[in-house]
């Protein structure tokens, strides 16, 4: 799974794209973008839309067609759809056809567009806004050369705004608390760690009442978790005495 955000990393110039840049794609429902797949990430808002239109929980909509693990250089809870099969295939096709078409998670919705933030390492307290969103177009391999798109309209067409609030926030988040786990991991117990995620994990990713709202849900739950975390011990405390 990094290994695929690595290779992002080191040819992210290469595969920039501007949101009124043109690309060729037309979709012919041939299903190819939905086998041998590990790379279906999960976002909250997506867990949420996805479980809304199961009608189903959060937790158990996870707990059918999902899987979770700590990312490598994030330090946080990743959600990933969980394939199936030797063709890795997601197990939300059903008969070619995707059991949650109108709210299918967002990279799916975007394909073949990615998108991207570029944190800088020596300014953690960078401010995050839509300019420091970075597309990605990667040739799919499928489909055709039949359309051509801008990036502005393709994201337009799947309600996917530009100044995407959530993204931004997302990923705020993420990189506060990727700090915070780092510096923690080498202080705490893995039990210790192991608490942290779980409790990160079930708080941002599945912890809404699907009868409302999921933005102020969210952003209580950030901020819930984020007043519990800069709490963690992230230095070793020096014995008292000692030099």
């Amino acid at each position: 799974m990094d290994n695929r955000l690595q290779e992002i990393a080191d040819n992210l110039d290469k595969m920039a794209i501007g949101v009124d840049d043109r690309f060729q794609f037309h979709c012919d429902m041939c299903g190819k973008c939905c086998i041998h797949r590990e790379d279906i990430l999960l976002n909250a808002k997506d867990i949420y839309r996805m479980a809304k239109e199961l009608k189903m929980e959060p937790a158990d909509m996870f707990q059918k067609y999902c899987e979770t693990y700590i990312g490598g250089s994030s330090r946080f809870p990743i959600v990933r759809i969980k394939p199936r099969g030797s063709i890795m295939r997601c197990p939300l096709m059903k008969e070619h056809k995707c059991l949650v078409h109108k709210a299918k998670p967002t990279v799916c919705a975007m394909f073949p567009i990615g998108r991207c933030i570029k944190m800088e390492a020596d300014n953690p307290n960078m401010e995050i806004a839509a300019d420091n969103i970075t597309y990605i177009f990667t040739n799919p391999g499928c489909g055709d050369n039949s359309e051509t798109h801008t990036v502005r309209e393709w994201l337009g067409d799947f309600g996917i705004p530009l100044e995407d609030e959530f993204f931004l926030a997302w990923n705020l988040m993420i990189s506060e608390l990727g700090r915070i786990f780092h510096k923690a991991e080498r202080v705490l117990s893995e039990d210790a760690m192991c608490a942290a995620w779980q409790l990160t994990f079930v708080k941002i990713y599945l912890d809404y009442d699907m009868g409302r709202d999921f933005m102020p849900q969210f952003q209580a739950n950030v901020s819930e978790i984020l007043d519990i975390m800069r709490r963690m011990p992230t230095k070793k405390d020096k014995k008292k005495g000692g030099k």
